[in-house]
């Protein structure tokens, strides 16, 4: 039976939350494990259903995975299988950055397709481009991606978009092969610095963490290591809104808030009174109704576009009319169809949306098409009269641990119920 959620409108949000490790980092540091022969470990994992499905990933191609309350412990044998073709592959959108390291460690993969949200297409041309750079010739076969080398050698990349998926493969597969490699036009997002950071404890030779231009000297072999995930900055921003939307007042701790400087600041401009302390959380306390602000979403340390579907639920509570541009993945309004659903008015042209704010949202059943758009719907709910019933919640189970939790211990009331639902 599918499960939903009920969600009463009507709460303001009050007291101190904690943000566990970032998902967007843990799944790719468990592949970094790949990497070297041994055990490697890792803290401060979020209790959501991709690790064990990323751990699923990993025990196909012959790894031990233990996973204990928030630590994952990876033990690579000398052996690995080249094959990545686990029915986890089908649910996981970072699934494919098991590509880079296998072809960096073994000089070849045949890695499934990726599944994942339904958020717009995200190929894989730049992944694929990056290994034939080094070398390696690469492939779609029979829904998988199929890379071969005989010895892989640094190179000069440029990357189209400064994808963050391609960022790390290629990144992975570098580290191993010979010579210096220079990715321009890399990824910059904290998630990138994470695994970096990561890598050069295993013994490579990263430089540039953070910018735009990645210089990579390549090493013989890479070793086992311990490492901490940074905390989560999509969920940190998620409670953030919460505040903001709900007249809240929240204490954020576990999450650097330098990661959310454009975020933080979005929300000073709607009203939020916006505290923050060094390196280890933030407060937002929301005493009227939101003004109404603009989003553009771009990669770091642009506005993410994970976040979009928050900015959209602000923007139907806030007074005044906002423009939201989505520059990355073209899907992401499927949510508005939702926030309709619940009394937003909002209408899309292309790559942009018009919302303009109405004092209250009504109730009514939705459905979330992916994590981010999932939350999204349950702050709108908090913000409807009467229940609002969300479908499809495996999504955000996917990356809120204890969401249910935590709503009803900062004074919400949200029940997760199990039934069957028909779209009407």
């Amino acid at each position: 039976m599918s499960e939903h959620f009920d969600v009463h409108g009507g709460a303001r949000l009050v007291g101190e939350v904690e943000v566990v490790g970032a998902k967007n980092s843990v799944l790719k540091l468990m592949a970094a494990a790949l990497l070297a022969e041994g055990t490697t470990t890792i803290t401060n994992c979020p209790q959501i259903l991709d690790v064990p499905l990323m751990a699923d990933v990993l025990r196909s191609v012959g790894c031990e995975v233990v996973l204990d309350g928030d630590t994952a412990k990876i033990t690579t044998p000398s052996e690995l299988s080249h094959r990545a073709d686990s029915p986890a592959m089908g649910k996981l959108r970072a699934s494919v950055c098991v590509l880079g390291p296998l072809v960096g460690r073994l000089k070849q993969a045949v890695v499934a397709l990726p599944g994942g949200d339904a958020i717009g297409s995200r190929p894989l041309d730049m992944h694929q481009n990056g290994l034939r750079a080094l070398g390696a010739t690469s492939t779609i076969e029979h829904g998988c991606v199929v890379a071969t080398a005989d010895h892989l050698k640094g190179a000069q990349i440029w990357l189209d978009f400064p994808s963050v998926g391609a960022t790390e493969n290629i990144l992975m597969a570098a580290v191993l092969a010979e010579g210096t490699t220079v990715i321009d036009n890399a990824a910059r997002e904290p998630e990138i610095v994470d695994i970096c950071v990561m890598l050069n404890q295993m013994g490579a030779k990263i430089e540039g963490a953070g910018t735009s231009t990645l210089t990579v000297h390549g090493v013989t072999e890479l070793h086992p290591t311990e490492h901490r995930v940074i905390g989560d900055r999509i969920v940190g921003a998620t409670w953030a809104f919460a505040a903001a939307m709900t007249r809240g007042d929240l204490t954020v701790k576990g999450v650097n808030p330098h990661h959310l400087d454009l975020v933080l600041e979005k929300l000073r401009m709607a009203g939020a009174e916006i505290t923050t302390f060094d390196e280890s959380g933030f407060r937002v306390v929301q005493h009227d109704r939101p003004k109404a602000v603009d989003f553009v979403t771009l990669p770091y340390p642009g506005f993410a576009t994970d976040l979009q579907p928050f900015a959209v639920a602000l923007s139907a509570v806030s007074e005044g009319t906002s423009m939201i541009t989505e520059n990355v993945y073209e899907a992401r309004f499927r949510f508005i169809e939702e926030m309709v659903r619940l009394g937003a008015d909002a209408r899309t042209d292309g790559h942009h949306a018009v919302v303009r704010g109405v004092e209250k949202l009504s109730s009514a059943p939705v459905w979330a098409s992916d994590i981010r758009a999932g939350a999204g719907l349950v702050l709108a709910g908090l913000c409807a009269d009467g229940v609002t019933e969300i479908w499809d919640v495996f999504h955000i189970d996917r990356g809120y641990p204890y969401f249910v939790e935590n709503l009803n211990r900062l004074g919400a009331r949200v029940e997760r119920v199990v039934g069957a639902a028909e779209r009407c």
